[in-house]
């Protein structure tokens, strides 16, 4: 990766409606424009998660307005890191990118209250990663 080009990282899930969204939009709004952010999912749901969407405005992040995309292969070659939430098998993988597992409950179908545990642990992970991201890069 040339030095002038900026980091990218890529959150994937099935839905692309919860976890992928929660932790791009945390990506985003901690790490401003250091890092390229994405996110998709294997099977995209038709819009993103309400109980997310009013779990993250508690926060002061609005994902309302966000849309759940198809995961591409054009996207993970894009991507330096890719992190998986549970799509499994179907992300495909290129040699040459870092690819991380995080094992996280699913808000599907769940109340806010089963939500903000979630949301809390992908802040707490997303921030991890930035300091990961800004050692290796020098920022």
């Amino acid at each position: 990766m040339p030095d002038t080009a900026l980091p990218s990282v890529l959150f994937v899930c099935i839905h692309n409606a919860g976890r992928s969204q929660m932790a791009a939009a945390f990506l985003t709004h901690l790490a401003g424009d250091r890092v390229q952010v994405r996110s998709a999912g294997s099977a995209p749901a038709d819009s993103v998660n309400p109980a997310v969407v009013a779990a993250m405005a508690e926060v002061g992040i609005d994902v309302s307005a966000e849309t759940p995309k198809v995961l591409t292969v054009e996207a993970v070659q894009a991507s330096d890191v890719v992190i998986t939430m549970g799509c499994g098998d179907s992300c495909p993988v290129f040699p040459g990118k870092r690819y991380l597992d995080w094992q996280l409950a699913d808000p599907a179908g769940q109340g806010i209250e089963a939500v903000r545990p979630i949301r809390n642990e992908i802040e707490e992970r997303v921030r991890g990663l930035i300091n990961e991201i800004a050692s290796a890069d020098g920022r």
